[in-house]
């Protein structure tokens, strides 16, 4: 049981750890939470920091949910092991470090699909990546496949898998409601380079 709480409490922070606010400080001087949208996600930091920092982002983002996975695998705690990986995405939501903002958990639950299952990861980013490129929307994307997440994992037939993919997918698409807002107004940012 000690080892579970520890787990999970290290899942949460490192999921908190604000890695784009952070490379914009140290390396661009600037807040990025300033700029764009104000998010600090994987887009806006490709947007305000350019395609360098957004990969980098978006690697950091996604170990931070692939990460509390494989140690639960290795450590082979008493508990589902997708659960550390929620809890990371969690922490990237609700970070601590900033008073429980954060971002939108795409690419940090993207991650944890990742290192649960990579056959799964793979579809749904072949799923967000067509729809990127007929919607141009990234938000528009995210949210489809959180949504394919929840009903492809009714396949594997696993009730705490099912739950933990319908927490996902609530949270993506709540944390996507000015942008829904925005897609039906005609004002939301397209991307370009695809």
């Amino acid at each position: 049981m000690e080892m579970i709480i520890i787990l999970l409490v290290l899942s949460y922070l490192l999921g908190s750890v604000p890695f784009s606010l952070l490379i914009g400080k140290w390396f661009y001087k600037i807040d990025i939470r300033q700029h764009g949208s104000g998010n600090i996600g994987t887009t806006n930091t490709f947007r305000i920091l350019g395609k360098k920092a957004g990969i980098v982002v978006l690697l950091l983002d996604m170990l931070k949910g692939a990460l509390p996975v494989l140690a639960a695998m290795l450590l082979d705690p008493d508990m589902h092991i997708f659960i550390p990986g929620l809890v990371a995405a969690l922490g990237h939501v609700y970070s601590i470090f900033l008073k429980f903002k954060g971002g939108k958990a795409v690419a940090t639950s993207g991650g944890a699909v990742l290192a649960y299952n990579p056959i799964l990861f793979i579809l749904l980013l072949v799923a967000f990546l067509i729809t990127l490129k007929i919607s141009k929307y990234v938000s528009l994307s995210s949210m489809v496949s959180a949504v394919l997440f929840f009903i492809l994992s009714l396949i594997f037939r696993d009730p705490l898998l099912i739950a933990f993919s319908f927490i996902i997918a609530v949270v993506i698409v709540v944390r996507h409601i000015s942008n829904i807002r925005r897609i039906m107004d005609g004002t939301e940012s397209k991307i370009t380079f695809m």
